[in-house]
């Protein structure tokens, strides 16, 4: 049992009516009880249909007010003009649960998405809970229960096992369902939430974080219709160490306000998504057979705390593909210890005894140096896993015998680290080592992802996560604002500008620029002009009085050409700042998670390469620093070619606190862009040298809300 009791009747009834059931095993009414009869179900099984006393040899009710008894579950197979009245009755019967396999609502626009709010309204009031509609229902392995119409049961029932399925899409979910039963992996429950007018596939995922009969979560989603009990059903499945392998579609374009703020460009829909799911501990993919993969792994429940990979190979060849993927992914393969390399090579002068470890082709001739190379490896290598490639050595009669003898004494001796073969051959032979806790995959590149994703996750079980309390509220103005506004209000929450001042006429212009020293810079200032440098209203490095009062006039003259409609406010003069990494950071708000924070590297890294992290607001200067050095570019922030090391310090803390201000700021902030940051050497500090807010319309409210 778990807490979400409706989600218990729903996959475990003791009993269920079937109402427009079939005496066709074909039909939508039909395919339930035909597959309850063959699984043997433990429950009752009690079809409704007015026109039959019989069905499928079952004893079939008129009505449901005509059922002895009130059913745990109810599965709906009528039209959908019928479906209001059908609920209604089983409300009156007492009935908690019940499953719309009926279509023609949501799916159909406005009306069928009034006619699905009714439902969902007319459920409440019995204290029903609703799974769709238009779903394929439900199946439960354990106790033979299958609440659904998928044909995928025509092929075969699923395997019994600690895999759970949680899917929006009926058709696609039961694929995987086949999918993994074809693999020959044991996924004995799957829910698909069609609509979800009620029930939705983050509560199937909560369920499954909970249930006892459930170690690994494979979901699909197309939509996130609950965000926070999403996040919330993850949370928990993480906590139980579940991992949820999600592959997520429907990954749209960038919105419409990409081409008005960088940080939006940068901040797809998936890009969030993957980031913000991530960050709760899903195994966000794109493809099922990677999915079946890790959940092969997964479904062992071994959970490695080292993130490192270790390779014993009969072939040098095989050694350096698998090291090329793992380098390719960053799964590290840190060298053997030197005590340990140097034993290996007393065993086989001619051996590789680094990592991986190639005990070539004399391991057919000699099978003890199989188990002495693997040995070393989970003993002194210190490896979360151990690939072992053997190819058809391991596959063949006349070896398996003495490799399972080998393995057997490893495989215990370490139950807390992963054991794969990569082996071709008889399959009776490799499964096998299946049942002996060993792995086995036949592509040594599929096998060091699947093993990637587990390993992974293990590290970070116990990583600490802190979210830091978000501050009071921010009052935003009720009008857009200029760069010298922006930065003022930013100013508040602790993120720091160069020196500048915001100047009407061009002896002030002078004054500033002498007070600051040169050389400076100067920027138009408008609320209107988001891009300056575009229309030539941006001018660098003036070294002299001449030079400040000749770029005061150009910058007006640039606002006015191309921008005569625009409101300005000044001219804003600040210290030109120099010796730095220019970096970007920003917030941008998703229309599903609220504000997320991006940051990367100026210049050519964002423009070409993409290369940014993300992450919801907010968190502390810790996470920050993670973020920051996750990126491709972080060896340029650390010091690269003898440079000086960026103040990645000052950089977190910077980025914290925009995500603090982010988070208070409420839902008129639309987006942040500081571009570029400058991250002076370590030690002195980093400065946003510009910075634009863009607002949502509506009320300045100070509520943060």
């Amino acid at each position: 049992m778990t807490s979400l009791s409706h989600i218990d009747g729903l996959i475990a009834p003791k009993s269920v009516a079937i109402i427009g059931a079939s005496d066709d095993p074909t039909r939508i009414g039909g395919r339930p009880i035909a597959a309850m009869l063959r699984a043997g179900y433990e429950g009752r099984i009690l079809p409704v249909n007015p026109k039959r006393d019989t069905v499928q040899g079952l004893p079939c009710y008129a009505s449901v007010d005509a059922l002895p008894e009130a059913p745990e579950a109810a599965l709906i197979a009528v039209p959908a003009r019928l479906v209001a009245q059908t609920i209604e009755a089983l409300g009156r019967k007492g009935c908690r649960t019940a499953t719309l396999f009926s279509a023609g609502f949501a799916e159909m626009g406005e009306a069928g998405e009034a006619a699905q709010r009714d439902l969902v309204a007319l459920s409440q009031r019995h204290g029903m809970r609703l799974l769709g509609p238009n779903t394929l229902g439900v199946y439960n392995v354990d106790i033979g229960y299958f609440g659904t119409f998928s044909s995928s049961l025509d092929t075969g029932h699923p395997r019994p096992g600690n895999i759970g399925i949680a899917s929006q899409s009926g058709a696609f979910g039961a694929h995987l369902g086949a999918l993994a039963r074809d693999r020959g992996l044991g996924a004995s429950v799957l829910i698909t939430t069609g609509n979800e007018a009620d029930i939705t596939v983050a509560d199937a995922i909560r369920w499954m974080a909970e249930s006892d009969a459930i170690d690994v979560i494979c979901t699909y989603m197309e939509a996130i219709n609950d965000a926070p009990a999403l996040l919330a059903a993850l949370d928990v499945a993480r906590a139980a160490g579940k991992p949820v392998l999600m592959l997520k579609s429907g990954r749209s374009a960038v919105g419409a306000r990409a081409a008005a703020s960088h940080t939006a460009s940068l901040t797809g829909d998936a890009v969030v998504a993957d980031a913000v799911l991530s960050d709760h501990g899903a195994i966000m993919l794109t493809e099922p057979e990677t999915m079946m993969d890790i959940a092969y792994v997964a479904s062992k429940g071994v959970r490695p705390k080292q993130h490192a990979l270790g390779v014993v190979t009969v072939s040098g060849g095989a050694g350096i593909v698998i090291s090329d993927e793992a380098e390719r992914i960053g799964l590290p393969m840190p060298a053997m210890p030197e005590p340990a390399q140097a034993r290996l090579l007393e065993a086989l002068p001619y051996a590789s005894a680094v990592n991986p470890l190639d005990c070539t082709a004399q391991a057919l001739n000699e099978p003890a140096l199989l188990e002495q190379f693997t040995r070393a490896a989970l003993e002194e290598g210190g490896y979360g896993a151990v690939l072992c490639f053997f190819t058809y050595v391991a596959g063949s009669r006349s070896m398996s015998d003495v490799i399972l003898e080998a393995m057997a004494p490893l495989r215990a001796a370490y139950p807390d680290r992963i054991i794969a073969f990569c082996a071709l051959g008889d399959p009776q032979v490799l499964h096998r080592y299946d049942e002996a806790g060993i792995l086995v995959f036949n592509d040594p590149c599929r096998a060091v992802r699947a093993l990637d994703a587990l390993l992974r996750l293990g590290a970070a079980q116990d990583a600490p996560r802190t979210v830091p309390p978000i501050p009071e509220p921010v009052t935003l103005p009720a009008q857009g604002l200029d760069e010298a506004e922006a930065k003022r209000l930013l100013a508040q929450a602790g993120i720091t500008a160069a020196p500048e001042q915001a100047v009407q006429s061009a002896d002030a212009a002078i004054a500033a620029a002498e007070a600051f020293g040169y050389p400076v810079v100067m920027k138009i200032l408008s609320p209107d002009i988001l891009h300056k440098s575009d229309i030539g209203a941006v001018k660098l490095g003036l070294g002299d009085a001449q030079a400040v009062r000749a770029a005061h006039a150009e910058v007006l003259e640039a606002a006015k050409d191309h921008a005569p409609e625009a409101k300005v406010t000044g001219v804003l003069v600040a210290k030109q700042l120099t010796g730095g990494v220019e970096c970007l950071m920003g917030i941008n708000r998703d229309p599903t998670f609220g504000p997320v924070a991006v940051f990367g590297l100026g210049g050519i890294f964002v423009e070409l390469l993409n290369d940014v992290a993300l992450r919801a607001c907010p968190f502390d200067a810790a996470t920050a620093r993670e973020m920051i050095l996750s990126i491709r570019g972080a060896a340029i922030l650390r010091g690269a070619r003898g440079t000086a090391p960026a103040d990645i310090d000052a950089l977190a803390e910077m980025l914290s606190k925009l995500s603090l201000f982010a988070a208070a700021a409420g839902d008129r902030l639309a987006s942040i862009d500081l571009n570029p940051v400058l991250a002076m050497p370590e030690g002195q500090g980093a400065y946003a040298l510009d910075a634009v807010i863009e607002l949502n319309a509506g009320e300045a409210r100070a509520d943060g809300h």
